[in-house]
Parts: C-alpha cells; structure tokens; sequence
C-alpha cells in the first residue's frame, strides 16, 4: 500500500479543489494534510493498549475551515504569533501588515498561509508531502517574494517530521509555526487539563494586556508558569497572575534551553488514563504553550463533539512574538543571501 494516498476534500469559494493527502507509517499511524493551508485535519495513534484515536482538533468538512476559526491544524506564516500594531522597522524603512487581532497582526495576517493554496509534492517512496508556494511581494504587507517549502514526514518511528524552508529576494520576516491543537485522550474527550507537561525553559517572554511582550525574559521560578518538572495543566491555570489572566489562562511563549543549533528537547505531555505520548524537539528558540481558552463551546468538532474550553493545548515552536520590534530577541529577518531553516519533531508514544 502507498505511503501517501489523497482524495477530494471540497472547493474553495473561487472553486479551487482541497485535495486531503493521507500519510502511513508502518505502525498505523496515520496523518491527514490538505493543500489548502497545510491543515493538519487528523491525527490517529495509538494508546497504551494498541487502540488508535484521532488526537487533534478540526472539521470534518471544508467549510469550518473556510470561515473564522481559531487556526485549528494551521500552517502559520509568513509570521506567527503578533506583531504589534502590525508595524515594523527594516532597513529604514517603515511597514505595515494587515491587522487582525484588534491594532495588532497575528499569525500573518486575515490572508496568512493557513488561508492559501499550496502545490504539494507527495514522496514516491516514503509517507511524506512537500508544500511548496512562492509569497509575492506585498502579500499581507510583507515584503520580498518569499519561496517556502515545507514537508511533513511521519516516520516507523512514530515520528511527524516538520521541516520549513524558505527564500527571499528581499529582506523580510519570516517565523514558521504548526498551530494543531492536540487532546491525547481523542479530540472531543473532554478538557486537556488532566494532561501532564514538560517544558525545557528556565524562562519566558511576559506580555502586555494586549499580548505583546514587553521585552524581558522573565524567570519562571516560583510562578505557574515553571514546567521544567511534569505539571498537571491545570495545576496552576487559575491562579491570580498577571500573565494567566492577560491570556485568560496559558497562552505564553516559553524560551527554550537549547544549548546548540540542532534539534532540542521542547516538551513532554502525558495524558495518564489513555498512556500516550508527546514528545516535542525543535531547532527553534521559543514555543508557545496555549491552553484553548477561547474555545467556547460553539464548535462542534469532527465527531460531533462539542470543542469546550480547554478541550486542545498547542506547541507552536516559533521565534519569539514581536521579534522584529525588539532587536534583543534571536532575530527573524531573512536576507537574500540566507536560508531559512528549521525543523520541529512530534514523537508519538505510550507509557
């Protein structure tokens, strides 16, 4: 049987077909990737008794995806997470992005890379997919043609292989980021507060109420926001701090301890009654853990189940938000003589 399988998965309003492309590993495990904005639309493992379930957020259909959602399987660019006022400085020169997120930019914009077409490669010989599209100059108010590529792999090892590419023949910004939402106990089972979690960060970027970080990288020492050693979600989600309450529960990018430029351990989440696994390795410095705050109950998902608050969490391996309004953070500006480049890996498990 092929590695790689795909069917129809609807039109786009201008009748452009969504093709849905399934990657298998020899485990079973199985992954579902439209052109249509790179979405991760499923995602079945296995728990600790052999028994798959589909572990992310989405639609069974196409239109849910069309309309406003919150990003559920997204492929993030050209740059995730907010730019304040949607405004920067390069070079000298003064740009303006589209704004969606009250004054401020998110997630590239009302017309980012979740909202696009992308010509995609299947492997011949392995359970992979390259999606490819060049970005015009102007695009979302960014700069530069920027080439991208990004391939997702899933491996026998259990592994989803996440690896960004891109060019310019401008300067410009550039921070690649997976947006799925995951529930390891089966999308729909309920909230994601019972799951454990690891986080490989000292520190972590403190925000504004308007969720633009002011610059300082904080301590995470004796605060809620202290995952070095496995946490309970919700362990400390209510507690009375600034930061939680800014982003109405998490929703915070954590700076990572990498000690090199390969991949590095991120995370570790355990969700104890099923036994599965994930575990999070990334050549990016920073990743945003969020919580699903704003779910609120007025999605209902792929099996009909309602999506409550806190039913999915997010680790969005990115550089930090706000990075080209604050030279100190590692920089996100792609030259015309550079390459963009990095990988993130999703390592499916059981205890």
């Amino acid at each position: 049987m092929s590695r790689v399988t795909s069917e129809p998965f609807g039109r786009t309003p201008d009748s452009r077909e969504v093709t849905a492309y399934t990657l298998r590993n020899a485990t079973g495990i199985a992954v579902q990737v439209l052109n249509y904005g790179g979405l991760v639309t499923s995602l079945t493992a296995p728990d600790r008794s052999g028994v798959f379930a589909d572990i992310v957020l989405g639609y069974k259909v196409l239109d849910g995806y069309l309309n406003a959602n919150p990003y559920f399987g997204a492929l993030v660019g050209r740059c995730a997470n907010r730019l304040a006022g949607g405004r920067f400085v390069l070079h000298g020169r003064k740009y303006q992005l589209a704004v969606n997120n009250g004054p401020n930019h998110l997630h590239g914009g009302p017309g980012g890379f979740d909202k696009v077409m992308w010509k995609v490669t299947p492997s011949r010989v392995t359970a992979a997919v390259a999606l490819s599209r060049v970005s015009p100059d102007g695009e979302e108010g960014y700069p530069g043609n920027l080439s991208t590529t990004v391939t997702y792999t899933l491996t026998d090892a259990n592994q989803l292989v996440l690896h960004y590419h891109a060019t310019t023949d401008q300067a410009t910004p550039v921070n690649l980021t997976q947006h799925t939402y995951f529930n390891l106990a089966g999308e729909g089972a309920g909230d994601v507060l019972g799951h454990e979690l690891t986080i490989s960060a000292d520190r972590y970027t403190p925000v504004n109420a308007a969720q633009i970080p002011t610059g300082e990288l904080a301590s995470v020492e004796g605060t809620p926001f202290d995952f070095r050693t496995p946490t309970l979600i919700g362990a400390r989600i209510h507690d009375a701090h600034e930061q939680l309450l800014f982003g109405e529960g998490y929703d915070q990018n954590f700076v990572l301890n990498a000690t090199g430029a390969g991949l590095e351990p991120a995370a570790r989440v355990i969700e104890p009654v099923s036994g599965r696994v994930l575990d999070v390795a990334t050549t990016q410095p920073g990743m945003q853990f969020y919580s699903g705050n704003r779910l609120d109950g007025s999605i209902a998902g792929k099996r009909g189940h309602v999506y409550g608050r806190r039913s999915g969490f997010c680790l969005e391996t990115q550089h930090f938000p706000d990075s080209p309004n604050h030279p100190q953070f590692p920089t996100v500006i792609l030259e015309p003589d550079e390459e963009y480049s990095q990988t993130t890996v999703f390592t499916f498990g059981s205890t």
